[in-house]
């Protein structure tokens, strides 16, 4: 198993056991999907906490490992050959890890698609949408006088809401069997409390979609890998 030091993001956030997994996020909708996925599928690791501020994202260790600035990103000492690989983009992890362990990516095949499908659906929909649905909502965007980008994201917001309601009719999980699709997905949902949109978008009428959220709040990996790394410390 290779060493650690050939990634510069070490000398700021050193491992204590560069034999695992270096999580490198904080409790976001998509840097919990990180977390949880490592959680549920009982990988060992090391969380460090990289805060969203510039002095953490953008300095020169961080941007080392994901040029892009975003959290999660991981290192697998142990990756394709035993050689160490590091990756960015939440999407992407978790593609990568439930490949690794054979695990919460589908039993077959044709399964493995529609968890991906799903996947794609959170990362180009869901994520981007409700993100401005924040910004919009909650943040620096509810000052603006305008109405309309707010309505625009609350539109989106019932529109891909409504695709998951139906979506999750007759089953718990939203391809049939709990996958990293809602490891990805559910944090998202969980996120409009935070963002205290609930009732703008319709949260009330959703029945199987907050059944959904809670069985996905109950779980005891999801319960850990929600504040990990903490937010605080």
């Amino acid at each position: 198993m290779s060493h650690l030091e050939a990634f510069p993001i070490t000398g700021r956030w050193p491992p204590k056991d560069p034999s695992v997994i270096q999580l490198y996020s904080f409790p976001t909708p998509n840097g919990v999907k990180a977390s949880i996925a490592l959680e549920e599928l009982g990988l060992p690791y090391e969380a460090h906490r990289v805060t969203l501020s510039d002095a953490d994202v953008k300095s020169a260790e961080f941007l080392s490992l994901n040029p892009n600035n975003k959290i999660p990103a991981l290192i697998d000492p142990d990756g394709p050959g035993g050689e160490p690989i590091a990756l960015w983009e939440s999407g992407a992890i978790l593609i990568y890890l439930g490949e690794k362990t054979g695990r919460l990516i589908g039993r077959s095949e044709a399964d493995k698609y529609q968890v991906i499908k799903w996947l794609m659906f959170q990362m180009g929909g869901v994520g981007p949408m409700f993100g401005q649905l924040g910004y919009f909502y909650k943040f620096a965007g509810a000052q603006i006088e305008d109405p309309r980008p707010k309505e625009r994201y609350i539109a989106e917001a019932k529109r891909l809401l409504a695709v998951v309601e139906g979506a999750l009719e007759g089953q718990d999980w939203i391809t049939g069997d709990y996958s990293i699709a809602d490891i990805a997905l559910a944090p998202w949902l969980n996120g409009l409390e935070f963002y205290g949109a609930k009732q703008a978008v319709g949260w009330d009428d959703l029945p199987n979609t907050r059944a959904y959220l809670d069985r996905f709040l109950a779980r005891p990996a999801v319960r850990t890998g929600l504040v990990t790394p903490p937010r605080d410390g």
